[in-house]
């Protein structure tokens, strides 16, 4: 192995296959809308076998079918991203709605691309397929950048899509010219090019490279807790793992926290990202809003002074569009026996956030006793993620732009031509004609209609 991660005597495979997972229709009996991809990618392993000398047993490509679930697949994400030589994208417009795929392009593109002799001018190991017809949809900037030519993928692939040459009999031989072409495209693009192996990502913590996820549609997950190598002598490492993010605190129920949390953030429509709170606290301290968020806290991890003193700075700075979660297990031994004090430890620390807690969303933060079961935590996360994205909204809407230019002043104008105010005739009769109230501000008249009302656009 080398110090990347990647054995250098085996192949590295030719393609790594993304696309966008497509849900089950609603109808009973629906079948599997990826069916059609899984073949796409095999008639694409097999075309490249037929026109490379890649050995028996060694791997083709890469598709994912894990649905992003299970707590290894990121790990197995970034293993393939790293190592594969080419990058293949299926074009749709679910496609460039996808936070993963925005976050699988963005991981193959931190790895430079080198061409392979002096006369090449190749420069991109990326080679897109037209999955559906794209010409009705805004490309993101990296792909509209990204010069490709899919003439030769014949014209029926063009206008319709690999997706429906596929589907339908009728376009059958298109189908086949269009595999062999794209089979062929990516090994001469794997040939063209010189990819280095890349080093492991955290997958999870990457952005999407499209970029085109409204802001109040992520959700910015934060974990504060130890990672196995920092639990204190007093605290079992069972419910820590490799990461701060594997924390998890309601072994052996559900999964790590974080994972948890994001299955049950994309219920509710968001597109969540898990990071480590030491990595986002100075940003989100120093008001830097750019997405909801969520706080999971383990009381533990307040026992150490330099974690405590970055929530208390965090509390302090009432960072409204960032919820906070403390999941506490009483089924565990330790919790129960340290439940006081850790509680009243969280109490202090969180002060600004106790108090500030709107009545509508009581019990968001689990209240003194934490959030004992995994039922709980289900519970809570939506209060807490709604109340989350509710303040972001607020604090957008409160940012001033930029002041309007001043509109122009006719009186000004008229000054300046004519060294006189057209207008000083028009205003001494108006004035004199208005309701004494009017000329008498001080006066007040409670019988008017307009008494003390706020002019017309409210006050300038």
């Amino acid at each position: 192995m080398n110090d990347r991660g990647w054995d250098e005597d085996d192949a590295r495979p030719y393609f790594f296959l993304s696309y966008a997972h497509t849900p089950k229709a609603g109808a009973r009996g629906a079948g599997d809308p990826n069916h059609w991809v899984r073949q796409l990618y095999r008639d694409l392993c097999e075309a490249v076998l037929q026109l490379t000398t890649v050995r028996a047993g060694m791997p083709v490509g890469f598709m994912d079918e894990s649905m992003h679930q299970g707590e290894l697949w990121a790990d197995r994400l970034s293993d393939e991203l790293a190592t594969c030589r080419v990058f293949v994208p299926l074009y749709s417009p679910r496609y460039f709605n996808s936070l993963p795929c925005g976050q699988e392009w963005y991981a193959f593109t931190r790895r430079p691309v080198y061409p392979a002799n002096i006369d090449s001018e190749r420069t991109s190991g990326i080679v897109p397929v037209l999955w559906a017809p794209m010409s009705r949809y805004r490309l993101p900037k990296v792909a509209s950048e990204l010069q490709f030519n899919h003439a030769g993928f014949g014209p029926d692939y063009a206008t319709e899509g690999l997706y429906a040459l596929m589907k339908l009999t009728y376009f059958r031989s298109a189908y086949e010219l269009a595999v062999h072409r794209l089979a062929a495209r990516i090994v001469q693009v794997a040939e063209e090019t010189v990819i280095p192996v890349g080093r492991r990502l955290d997958f999870n913590a990457l952005p999407s490279a499209f970029n085109v996820t409204a802001p109040t549609k992520q959700l910015r997950i934060s974990v504060l807790s130890y990672h196995q190598g920092e639990v204190p002598e007093d605290r079992s490492p069972d419910y820590y793992g490799a990461k701060r993010t594997d924390w998890h605190p309601y072994r052996p129920a559900g999964s790590p926290i974080a994972q948890h949390a994001v299955r049950l953030a994309r219920q509710l429509g968001f597109q969540p990202t898990v990071h480590e709170f030491d990595d986002e606290a100075e940003a989100i301290i120093g008001g830097e809003a750019a997405a909801p968020g969520l706080l999971l806290l383990d009381r533990w991890a307040l026992r150490d002074e330099r974690r405590r003193e970055l929530v208390r700075r965090f509390d302090r700075a009432d960072a409204t569009w960032v919820s906070v979660l403390e999941p506490w297990n009483l089924d565990d031994p330790e919790c129960e026996g340290q439940e006081r004090e850790l509680g009243e430890l969280s109490d202090r620390t969180l002060r600004i956030t106790r108090r500030a807690s709107r009545p509508s969303f009581l019990g968001a933060t689990g209240g003194p006793s934490g959030l004992t079961t995994l039922d709980e935590f289900d519970d809570a996360l939506p209060r807490a993620a709604m109340k989350a994205k509710y303040a972001f909204e607020g604090r957008t809407r409160a940012e001033p732009d930029d002041p309007p230019p001043p509109r122009p002043n006719l009186r000004d104008a008229f000054r300046r031509d004519s060294g006189s105010d057209p207008f000083e005739h028009e205003n001494h009769l108006d004035h004199e004609n208005r309701p004494d109230h009017e000329n008498h501000p001080d006066r007040d008249d409670p019988d008017d209609p307009g008494y003390r009302m706020a002019p017309v656009g409210g006050p300038r």
